[in-house]
């Protein structure tokens, strides 16, 4: 399963049309918040692919749920924007979250700064902001072997 990780678009949708377009064999897109208006807009040009998103600290009067477990392709998924668990300070709080959830993918956005790591099982990706200067994104493929993280830039 190969998944497509975005956040903070902050209103400059362009650069996630043109990796969504890049990247038609994605299984789903997955939003880390801070541009609901822009992954609606995503939702309403590709209607055939799956989407994914939480609420941002910018996303005011978002009906999305601040954090989300997905299980997608054999991945257990915490994807949060991260602004709630304070990832501005240190991951220690989101490993924990996720830890707490059994999953195996962390998934956050807020800091803007892209990011993939790994720690004792848990997999933490962060797919930095897909808007400004040097947009980046994230693809996932997700297998029975495990995963592999990308980080991508535009």
């Amino acid at each position: 399963m190969k998944l497509l990780v975005f956040s903070d678009s902050h209103g400059m949708p362009m650069y996630m049309q043109e990796a969504i377009q890049r990247h038609r064999d994605a299984d789903a897109v997955l939003f880390c918040g801070d541009g609901a208006d822009d992954i609606a807009q995503m939702q309403r040009l590709f209607p055939e692919t799956a989407f994914y998103s939480v609420r941002g600290n910018c996303d005011f009067g978002c009906a999305a749920p601040l954090e989300q477990v997905l299980d997608l392709g054999g991945a257990r998924i915490l994807m949060a924007h991260g602004h709630t668990l304070h990832v501005k300070f240190g991951l220690w709080q989101a490993k924990q979250a996720a830890r707490e959830k059994k999953a195996n993918l962390l998934l956050f956005g807020h800091t803007h700064e892209a990011l993939s790591e790994y720690d004792d099982g848990l997999y933490i990706v962060n797919p930095g902001s897909i808007s400004g200067y040097a947009p980046t994104y994230a693809v996932i493929d997700v297998s029975e072997k495990g995963l592999l993280v990308k980080i991508m830039r535009k």
